[in-house]
């Protein structure tokens, strides 16, 4: 039982670390090439790990500076509200007790 819960852990931040090549402040977005909606959603989804991040590498940011405004802020904004407790998929039920 806990081979499978190593092997999960492991192939979960493998998958993140090779995921986090789209990350705020990595070069990729530019003056002339703005970070759109659904690149707004992606930094949403891992500003956790932007934020970690962060703190060793000063040229990563949590926000692109280069973003074509308002649809990358809503994608952003979505990607964080729902990520981070508006859909949880790990969340109890309550049970009623008469």
């Amino acid at each position: 039982m806990k081979f499978k819960y190593f092997v999960m852990i492991g192939m979960f931040l493998m998958i993140m670390t090779l995921l986090t090549g789209c990350i705020p402040g990595d070069g990729n977005n530019n003056a002339e090439h703005h970070a759109g909606f659904f690149m707004g959603i992606w930094h949403g989804w891992i500003a956790p790990i932007s934020l970690l991040l962060g703190l060793f590498n000063h040229d990563i940011r949590l926000y692109e500076t280069y973003n074509s405004g308002w649809w990358y802020d809503f994608g952003f904004y979505i990607a964080v509200i729902s990520g981070f407790g508006g859909v949880s998929l790990f969340r109890r039920k309550k049970v009623e007790r008469d």
